[in-house]
Formats: structure tokens, C-alpha cells, sequence
């Protein structure tokens, strides 16, 4: 059963408390990567034999498979997809950065240039769920940055088939090539390159602690989106809310992970006494109940505060990847939200919504990241050059400033190319 607090008897430390467990999977991932960049191929067919069962003889999906699969699919879930698709377009499309140039004083040129990356991976989860969204919401923003080439791995099942809806995702988000392969192992051949996948500059995309090491250990020789953990969610509720929908939400990020974090924040003794009696209600019947059961165990919390301001102070600490925020007047608390993946509005706006369908990105900082840390964007898959252009008069005019500068940090060479090109005018 959930547990119960007030402020008058939690400490910080408790409210930002949750179950964690070390992975311990460093060594054995190091030797995966290894493996793979010096055996290529047939070290990603040894591991997917090992782990999915599935004997391959090429680890491409082929278009056929690809137009097979979109086939299978159910043309209502199609139009679904199709539909969020649009959303997630339309609110992506307003991140894109522009180059600009700075030609205000004579003689200087200043400039940046937006550049796309040129190639990215997508990591796709693989076993007993399968995250369609997860293809939409990492592939559309990399499609609206220009990202020249978009490539997908993701694990096979035992008959060396791809679930067919990641499938009919990765079509209709326009996903290049698409490998059956999943685990740290793929991690390792989109970061060094295999005869069959070529490297990439960034990889993107949710997975295990075998996939969440993976990413750590290749960053620096590619860049990640973010090592992300269990997931989250806090709702700030008042007395007006019903106990039904609280529940309901908290139960749909508990049900992801035993890790997972649901907590509610409330001024209402009353609704916190309900929501804690209908948890247990929708618990007993739903299908993930052990799943989700372990984790209101272990990290649900219900807090009781004697205002909804104070509801928000807390929930900055916490900085959770998803805020809910149900009372009548939710716009009047949003600028008070300083640390939040992502924020749903009032108490029609669940947090599936953004999961799904309502545009912007779910892909998001766990673990408090959001203290420094944002949702996945088009700004993650483009990348920033500055330039630089001045006439040999703007030289002249800060040739003697920049090489005193330089002076003062030791560095004489620093000095002397400042110079050197203006003090031969002078002569």
C-alpha cells in the first residue's frame, strides 16, 4: 500500500528517497563492446542468437519485411499513428534554430551555422512491450532538424521477425534502415560500425541498464540523448480532484518499471485517504499489477501539504520527469514550476496524452535531471559552428588589446599572431 506523509513528518531526504539498485553490469557490457568492435557482424549474430533466440543470415530488414509487416498492422492503429504523428510534427517544427550573421561594425563579420547531424542511431526496445511511440518521438524531431540518414535497431523475436507496429512506426516516421539487433550489443555497432551498420554521430533512445551502460561507456566517441532512469510521475491535486483519476494516473507510470516513482502532492487529507483506497481498487484488476504494485510499494508516496504553492516547492525538489498539476486553475502555478521534464495542465489532461498523441516529446530527464537537463528536441540532433571575419583595419584596431590579453595568460605565440600581421603595417 502506498504510503502516507505530511510535510510536518517527512524530511527532505524522505521525499526525495526512492528504491535504487545497482546494476552491476559494467564489466560484462565493456566485454559486449569490445566483442563487437572487433568481430563486427558476427559478434551481433552470436549475441542475438544467445539472447533472442534467433538465428539470422543478415540483420537488415529488408523492404519487403517492412511493406509485410505495415500490411499486418490494423489500419485503425495506422490512422493513430498517422494522426500523432501530425501533433508531434506541429509542436517540433516551431524548435528549429536559424544561422544568423552580425555584419554591424565595418570590417567584421560574426556568424553561427545550424548544421544537422549527418547519420543517428534509434535504439528500440525489444521483449514483452513494444513502444511505437518511442519510434515517433525520437525519429520526427531528427526528420524536422535534416538528419541526412536515420537508422533503427531493435531486437528480433525467437523467428527473426520484427514486431510489426515498430515496424509500420518506423515507415511512416521515415526511419532509413532498419537492423535486427538490440542490447548493449547494438549500442556498440552504431557507435564503432559493423560490416553491416555503419557509425553514427549520436544515438538516441530508451532501453534496459545493458543499453543504459552501453550508452555511458561509448559517450565521447558519439553523443547520447540521456541516460535515462526509472520512470516518474507527481501530480499536485487539491480537495476538488477526483480520487479515480489521481489513481489512474499514478498507476500508468507505475505500471512501466518496479522502479518506477509515482507520488502525489496534495492539501487534502480527504483525497489523499481516497486515492490510497482507489489505488488498491484498480491495482487488484489491472493486468501489470505486479509490475505496478512493487512500485507503489517501494517508491509511491503520498504527501500532505497545507497548500498547493507549497505542493509546488516540493515538486522542485523532486524535479520529476512528469508534473501533473490537476486543480481548477492550473496556469496560475505554472511559472512557479521551475524543474519539470514535462507539465500537463489541469484535470482533463492525463499524462498518457503526452506519452501518445499531444505533441511535444516524451522522451524525458529522469532521476532530477530536470533541474539542468530537458526533453528530447530538434536542438539535440543539429549541431552549432560559429564563425569569424575581420578586415586587416578591424584587426589593427584590437591587435594590441588581444595580444595583451594573451600576455597575461603566458601565452606569447597567442600574442604575437595578434600582432604580427598589423605591427608590419605600422612599419
Amino acid at each position: 500500500m502506498i504510503k502516507i506523509f505530511n510535510t510536518e513528518n517527512i524530511s527532505i531526504s524522505e521525499i526525495l528517497k526512492r528504491e535504487q539498485k545497482s546494476t552491476g553490469v559494467e564489466d560484462v557490457v565493456a566485454q559486449v563492446i569490445a566483442n563487437v568492435r572487433s568481430n563486427g557482424d558476427a559478434a551481433l549474430k552470436e549475441y542475438t542468437k544467445k539472447f533472442d533466440k534467433a538465428e539470422l543470415d543478415s540483420i537488415e530488414v529488408t523492404q519487403a519485411e517492412i511493406d509485410e509487416a505495415f500490411a499486418k498492422v490494423d489500419k485503425k492503429f495506422i490512422e493513430v499513428i498517422e494522426k500523432a504523428k501530425e501533433n508531434i510534427y506541429n509542436f517540433h517544427k516551431h524548435q528549429v534554430r536559424n544561422s544568423f550573421v552580425i555584419s554591424e561594425n565595418d570590417g567584421i563579420v560574426l556568424g553561427q551555422k545550424v548544421l544537422p547531424l549527418q547519420r543517428v542511431g534509434l535504439y528500440v526496445p525489444g521483449g514483452t512491450a513494444a513502444y511505437p511511440s518511442s519510434v515517433l518521438m525520437n525519429c520526427i524531431p531528427a526528420k524536422i532538424a535534416g538528419v541526412e540518414e536515420i537508422i533503427m535497431t531493435t531486437p528480433p523475436s525467437a523467428d527473426g521477425s520484427v514486431n510489426p507496429v515498430i515496424l509500420a512506426a518506423a515507415k511512416i516516421a521515415g526511419v532509413g534502415r532498419v537492423f535486427k539487433v538490440g542490447g548493449s550489443q547494438a549500442i556498440a555497432a552504431l557507435a564503432y560500425g559493423t560490416e553491416s551498420i555503419p557509425p553514427v554521430d549520436k544515438i538516441v533512445g530508451p532501453g534496459n541498464a545493458f543499453v543504459a551502460e552501453a550508452k555511458k561507456q561509448i559517450y565521447g566517441l558519439v553523443d547520447i540523448d540521456m541516460i535515462a532512469g526509472p520512470s516518474e510521475i507527481l501530480i499536485i491535486a487539491d480537495g476538488t480532484c477526483n480520487p479515480k483519476y489521481v489513481a489512474a494516473d499514478l498507476l500508468s507510470q507505475a505500471e512501466h518499471d518496479k522502479l518506477a516513482s509515482a507520488v502525489l502532492v496534495t492539501d487534502s487529507r480527504e483525497l489523499a485517504d481516497a486515492v490510497s483506497k482507489e489505488l488498491e481498487v484498480q491495482l487488484a484488476v489491472l493486468p501489470r499489477e505486479e509490475i505496478a504494485r512493487t512500485s507503489i510499494d517501494n517508491n509511491g508516496k503520498i504527501i500532505i501539504t497545507e497548500s498547493i504553492d507549497k505542493a509546488v516547492e516540493i515538486s522542485n525538489l523532486i524535479a520529476p520527469e512528469h508534473l501533473e498539476i490537476c486543480v481548477d486553475n492550473p496556469f496560475d502555478y505554472l511559472d512557479k514550476v521551475k524543474n519539470a521534464g514535462s507539465v500537463f495542465l489541469g484535470k482533463n489532461c492525463p499524462e498518457a496524452l503526452g506519452d501518445y498523441f499531444a505533441g511535444p516529446n516524451h522522451t524525458l530527464p529522469t532521476s532530477g535531471t530536470a533541474r539542468f537537463s530537458s526533453p528530447l528536441s530538434v536542438d539535440d540532433f543539429v549541431k552549432k559552428t560559429a564563425f569569424t571575419y575581420y578586415t586587416l583595419d578591424a584587426l589593427a584596431k584590437v591587435s594590441e588589446d588581444i595580444a595583451y590579453f594573451a600576455e597575461k595568460e603566458g601565452l606569447s605565440a597567442h600574442a604575437r599572431s595578434a600582432v604580427v600581421r598589423t605591427r608590419d603595417i605600422k612599419k
